[in-house]
């Protein structure tokens, strides 16, 4: 069939552009331009060096290449949506809203536009029929970043990887001669160069003042800090108090005040999320063994989950530490993402 592939420039979509052309597949290359940022440093992706590689790995595959210029719908869909949440006291997660909400929507419009039947990215994920499943190698799996996608686009995509580990990946670019085979990962956010999130947000919104105080959970003044934004739950490092241990219990945007405490033990809670997604319907969720996560590669806690007005309720059974508004909460019934959610509030039980 023929096959979009998304072409970031690295090793892993390198590879899955390759071996759908391998199987027979009429491949077509596409690299989306997303943001302004043109370096070509260890650690970052999606820059113009990228974007090179990207077209030369297609070269050597000879196979046809687009770039797509989506810098005003990353700028809305992901960068704007990360300041604005920092803003409103959240922590949001771009890879989410990049990966799992702009790409597979836009992708999916290019491709139908080339005549495409399917698209294809180079995670490390696994689909079948409309279903998300993580990978087999579980030290690189993404199935977290993906649960915004649709069952809809999860039937139109492959995941090439989905069986792999990254040194095979490695020896398939090898096999393949591709100048991506030796190419480091890219670990940190791509807009962001030197990984300061909460700089960043202070450089996008100059009139803002986040000013505020340091409080501990009776109210009393600790210390100050120069932006509420700078802070996370969990948060230990960084906060420039006397005593403690102290951890980041809270932060109110609206006081912009940042309250800290004891480390929290980490009990069963109620999480109330909103954007659900759900891959399989919640009805057929009722007494399963189900399992949630709350960051990438985090630990799993058992848990039920219910349908709710405003999204999803995800009662843990086992603690979990630092659940963060605004981060996802990831549920799988084994190793299938059963839904996925938006943190809005957390209740401990």
């Amino acid at each position: 069939m023929r096959i979009v592939a998304a072409m970031s420039g690295g090793v892993d979509s390198s590879v899955a552009a390759a071996l759908l052309k391998e199987e027979g597949h009429e491949v077509i290359g596409v690299h989306m331009r997303l943001h302004e940022h043109d370096g070509g440093s260890a650690g970052h992706c999606c820059g113009l060096d990228d974007a090179w590689d990207a077209r030369r790995v297609a070269a050597t595959l000879e196979i046809p290449f687009y770039v797509m210029d989506l810098r005003e719908a990353f700028q809305k869909a992901v960068v704007d949506d990360l300041v604005n949440s920092y803003v409103a006291g959240f922590t949001p997660n771009p890879c989410v809203q990049c990966n799992g909400v702009l790409k597979f929507h836009v992708l999916l419009n290019r491709a139908k536009s080339l005549g495409a039947e399917a698209i294809a990215t180079g995670h490390y994920a696994r689909t079948d029929e409309g279903r998300l499943f993580a990978s087999v190698d579980k030290e690189k799996d993404q199935s977290y970043f993906l649960h915004p996608v649709t069952a809809a686009a999860l039937r139109q995509t492959r995941f090439p990887l989905g069986g792999m580990s990254k040194p095979e990946v490695r020896e398939h670019a090898r096999r393949f001669g591709l100048i991506t085979a030796e190419k480091p990962e890219s670990m940190e956010v791509c807009f962001i160069p030197d990984d300061d999130h909460a700089g960043f947000v202070s450089r996008a919104r100059p009139e803002l003042d986040g000013a505020g105080d340091i409080v501990d959970e009776a109210g009393k003044v600790l210390g100050q800090h120069d932006a509420y934004w700078r802070y996370t739950l969990g948060q230990r490092r960084g906060l420039g108090l006397a005593g403690g241990p102290w951890f980041v219990v809270d932060v109110d945007a609206v006081t912009r005040r940042v309250i800290v405490g004891p480390e929290a033990k980490g009990t069963p809670a109620r999480i109330h999320a909103r954007g659900a997604n759900w891959l399989r319907p919640a009805e057929a969720l009722v007494d399963r063994e189900l399992f949630a996560r709350v960051r990438h590669r985090g630990a799993l806690a058992p848990c039920t989950v219910a349908a709710s007005e405003k999204g999803a309720t995800i009662e843990l059974r086992a603690p979990l530490r630092a659940i963060t508004p605004g981060q996802s909460v990831v549920v799988y019934d084994g190793d299938e993402v059963v839904l996925g959610a938006l943190i809005r509030k957390v209740e401990v039980s």
